[in-house]
């Protein structure tokens, strides 16, 4: 979600994601995993790269938990139960991070591999079979802002 910040081709979106990052962030607990610092590293264009580090540091967003064993398998059954492409491997470990950690909620843009009530209930289908049974809201950044 963070790289809509830059987002100069969705200015809805990107308007959208500074709003909450500048109005809402402070009402929830808001965490990134290694999942998020290792594309912004793989970033190419150097500005925006530089400028996605700068906002983690702006907005204080902080660092939860390791990557482990578990959720790369998590992030594996998803693939395989063709809930998530197996190009899309970074998106299965985002949601595999948030089942792990149980999060409440994985906010996203992402409308076709994330952010959709369809692969909400697969996700959570899975989720229920490796034992976690607290369901993971997938939500964009307006359902969070329009629920005030």
């Amino acid at each position: 979600m963070i790289s809509f910040l830059f987002a100069d081709d969705a200015p809805v979106y990107r308007d959208i994601t500074e709003t909450f990052f500048k109005e809402h962030l402070q009402d929830y607990d808001i965490f990134i995993s290694d999942v998020v610092m290792t594309e912004i590293q793989k970033t190419n264009d150097a500005i925006k790269r530089a400028g996605l580090l700068d906002a983690v540091k702006t907005y204080q967003l902080r660092l939860y938990g390791p990557l482990n064993a578990e959720i790369n398998d998590l992030a594996e059954a998803y693939i395989q139960q063709n809930v998530i492409p197996k190009s899309k491997m970074e998106d299965a470990l985002h949601v595999a991070f948030a089942t792990f950690y149980e999060f409440d909620i994985l906010l996203s843009w992402n409308f076709k591999h994330l952010a959709n009530i369809k692969k909400q209930i697969q996700l959570n289908a899975v989720n229920q079979t490796f034992g976690y049974i607290r369901g993971l809201s997938l939500l964009n950044p307006m359902e969070v802002i329009c629920e005030k």
